[in-house]
């Protein structure tokens, strides 16, 4: 199956024009996302592949490695293309496998957006996600220093990760916010008030996790069934209802491997029919 990154549509961020299907980085660093790559010189191929595919928009994090991530992607790059947008987020910690903890004072965020300056090679973010809302921070506080260095012009454009609307609203009476990184999929979708929100507003909505797990993605399941279909694996046919499903979303499949780098992209070729999206989108 061929790959066309045109037909997904585009979005427009941080004055950047990107297209809707972006490339999730968090797989590329060890076993349960901890440590280094398990690989290192396939890790930069493909990176490197996913920008000569056309993919411009790469998802990481300080936390992912932590702090790898960031460096192997300037490894990769650096120089990076015109064009490529590289969004990052701080504000959750990484103290072992599987051990997370939201830190959003303003002090640790300000630290963190001056290392990843430091470890992508660039003088400012594209786009600086807060990772996770602090609720010993008052949200303000978090999203009022993203707001200072983005006028001190270290960060182009502010996102959030894992909020509700009634947070998204607070952060958006301090700042402009670009985006919302959200887990969703054709199988979770708690977030679909906040997909809402973010389409009547005009903010990206970036779903992480955005395959669809268990049932139903299994034997005889819906997605299954249109798979079939339309001669197409499960993965790409829930890649291909996010996309169908509104236009602000841009998902962001990760993998460590080449081969299914090229099948998660083919995605952008899958046509489904308003039938089949009626068939996947019910519950």
């Amino acid at each position: 199956m061929s790959i066309d990154l045109a037909s997904t549509g585009t979005l427009a961020i941080a004055g950047k024009t990107v297209h809707r299907l972006g490339f999730g980085a968090m797989s590329l660093t060890g076993p349960g996302v901890w440590g280094p790559p398990r690989d290192h010189d396939e890790a930069l191929r493909v990176l490197r592949r996913v920008v000569d595919l056309g993919v411009n928009f790469i998802d990481t994090a300080d936390s992912y490695g932590p702090y790898v991530n960031e460096e192997i992607i300037r490894e990769a790059l650096h120089p990076y293309p015109e064009g490529l947008l590289i969004a990052t987020k701080a504000g959750f910690v990484r103290t072992g496998p599987g051990e997370w903890h939201a830190v959003g004072r303003p002090e640790y965020l300000r630290q963190e957006v001056e290392m990843s300056l430091r470890r992508l090679g660039v003088d400012r973010l594209d786009l600086l996600q807060l990772h996770r809302v602090d609720p010993q921070v008052p949200l303000e506080d978090q999203v009022g220093e993203l707001k200072a260095l983005q006028d001190e012009g270290k960060i182009a454009a502010i996102g959030l990760s894992e909020v509700s609307v009634e947070q998204l609203g607070q952060a958006r009476r301090v700042a402009a916010i670009a985006t919302v990184q959200n887990r969703y999929n054709l199988t979770l979708r708690d977030s679909e008030g906040v997909l809402e929100h973010c389409e009547r507003e005009g903010i990206g909505f970036i779903p992480f996790s955005p395959i669809a797990k268990g049932a139903l993605a299994a034997p005889g399941s819906p997605v299954e069934h249109v798979a079939k279909a339309v001669g197409a694996t499960p993965a790409q046919v829930s890649l291909a209802w996010l996309l169908a499903h509104s236009p602000v979303t841009l998902p962001i499949p990760g993998t460590s491997s080449i081969a299914h780098l090229e099948e998660n992209l083919a995605a952008s070729t899958v046509s489904l029919t308003a039938a089949q999206l009626d068939e996947l989108g019910a519950r």
